[in-house]
């Protein structure tokens, strides 16, 4: 038999050991139950797919100094260019770099008329018609653009889009985007027409709720300081970063170009800070257990040397060694299951405020029992050796000075 009862009753005997222990677990629960809890979000966000081919795509910055230039007709003539480079897929100006953290994001409005009308945000790519083949991503519904359908050098020229199936669903719902209207101001101004929708394209906040959502717009544009999408064959870039700035220079001396990182890069530096939350958070996790382990264990082994005698005396009436062994288990398991079920309600206490300072989702239930549980088999193995070094004690060892 267990024998529940006398071990609460020895527990109670010496109060301080335990409560400090189960204090300990308490403060365990709650901390790694949350603390598992945000490492498993921000793994779950920096392990959400793009939707680009970010081994193969990369962005570089041209700065043109030269105030006489027609950048317009310059950056055609650039973009035919590196388009004709060995191991270049697709090329195209574009307003922005997908995570890179910085670019373009305006809201859309959507409606029968002004008064139900409502507005959606999005990341905005302004680019022509290679933009979807430079990216990498999936055209699942509608078509491209047309080569002559590309506008030049200002955004409010944008007549046509293509959306990402998210900013599509949030929009329209279950309706086909395709051949919708939508405004990229006010209601009834500036409008455009849906033409496609791709399957996933990110913009470059990933802390932003409006992530998924992206469109991309039919405009050229023109200024000194122009960004360049190309994707190339995997592994060229080292060799497209010499290639390019001559080959351009070429044409045009009077300006800068840097700055070349493919978008695995733009990745890893965006998401560095959520990479180093969940590395420390997860130290903290195993520190804590480690900590809670050996204070039950170390518990453990002050209780055998103190009840030794009592150990023996046990022996010697009939006692076997699984009673001694499952003496010790249970009294782990009391304190763990109390302290688990007491720390599962703070951890979920702690997790509505962090939630309500920190914008963070409710805490799972599952996240304080997986803790518990773990605690659970973590303690049981730290306990099972002095308890077993208990159960081998001979009587007559243990009650020879009796």
């Amino acid at each position: 038999m267990l024998q529940i009862k006398p071990i609460i009753s020895t527990l109670m005997r010496n109060k301080s050991g335990p409560i400090l222990l189960l204090i300990q677990i308490i403060l365990s629960v709650a901390i790694v139950a949350n603390a598992s809890f945000i490492i498993s979000e921000r793994l779950n966000m920096m392990s959400r797919d793009s939707g680009i081919a970010e081994a193969e795509v990369f962005d570089f910055r041209v700065y043109n100094f030269d105030s006489n230039v027609d950048f317009s007709a310059q950056n055609s003539r650039d973009m035919q260019t590196i388009r004709d480079l060995p191991g270049v897929i697709a090329a195209t100006t574009t307003s922005m770099t997908p995570l890179s953290g910085g670019g373009w994001m305006s809201g859309f409005t959507v409606g029968e008329s002004e008064e139900t009308s409502k507005t959606s945000h999005a990341a905005i790519y302004y680019g022509d018609e290679q933009m979807i083949d430079s990216l990498g991503v999936k055209l699942i519904a509608g078509r491209n653009f047309y080569e002559e359908e590309i506008q030049q050098e200002i955004p409010n020229r944008a007549n046509l889009g293509i959306v990402s199936q998210a900013f599509a669903t949030e929009t329209w719902g279950d309706e086909p985007a395709v051949g919708q209207i939508m405004y990229a101001a006010d209601f009834g101004e500036e409008p455009v027409e849906v033409v496609g929708v791709v399957e996933t394209l990110q913009g470059a906040w990933v802390n932003s709720d409006q992530l998924e959502n992206s469109v991309i717009l039919n405009v050229e544009l023109a200024y000194p300081f122009t960004k360049f999408l190309v994707r190339a064959e995997e592994g060229t870039l080292p060799q497209l970063k010499e290639a390019i700035p001559a080959a351009l220079h070429k044409d045009n001396v009077n300006r800068v170009i840097n700055n070349f990182s493919l978008i695995s890069e733009h990745r890893k530096r965006v998401y560095r800070n959520h990479e180093l939350m969940a590395t420390v958070l997860s130290m903290m996790v195993v520190l804590l257990l480690l900590i809670t382990s050996l204070g039950l264990a170390g518990m453990v082994m002050f209780n055998i040397e103190r009840r030794t005698k009592q150990i023996g005396t046990r022996r010697a009436l009939g006692a076997k060694k699984r009673d001694i062994l499952s003496f010790f288990l249970v009294e782990n398991y009391i304190i763990c299951i109390v302290g688990g079920v007491i720390g599962g309600l703070v951890a979920m206490q702690l997790g509505k405020q962090l939630m309500s300072i920190y914008s963070l989702p409710q805490l799972e239930i599952i996240y304080p029992l997986l803790t518990i549980a773990g605690l659970v088999v973590l303690t049981t193995i730290a306990v099972i050796l002095p308890a077993r070094k208990a159960a081998n004690i001979s009587p007559a060892i243990a009650t020879r000075s009796v």
